[in-house]
């Protein structure tokens, strides 16, 4: 099963902004990822069409099963 972090962040615009980190930590803490996302605006570390993220939203652990078929 993949999982991934996906952090939700509110642009300039007003806009939801979601970044997803593919494969992450099984024993990733809920402060680690506050801090990460803090560090995310304080260092505008991305940006986005509505501008700079300024406000953490959310974030969530998305589990995902992924069953590949043989189709050739």
């Amino acid at each position: 099963m993949a999982k991934s972090l996906v952090m939700v962040f509110q642009n300039e615009a007003g806009k939801n902004v979601s970044l997803s980190i593919p494969n992450v930590r099984e024993n990733i803490t809920e402060q680690e990822v506050k801090t990460v996302m803090q560090d995310i605006i304080t260092k505008n570390i991305f940006t986005s069409t509505g501008g700079n993220l300024i406000t953490i939203m959310s974030a969530q652990i998305v589990n995902r099963e992924v069953e590949e078929l043989s189709v050739r």
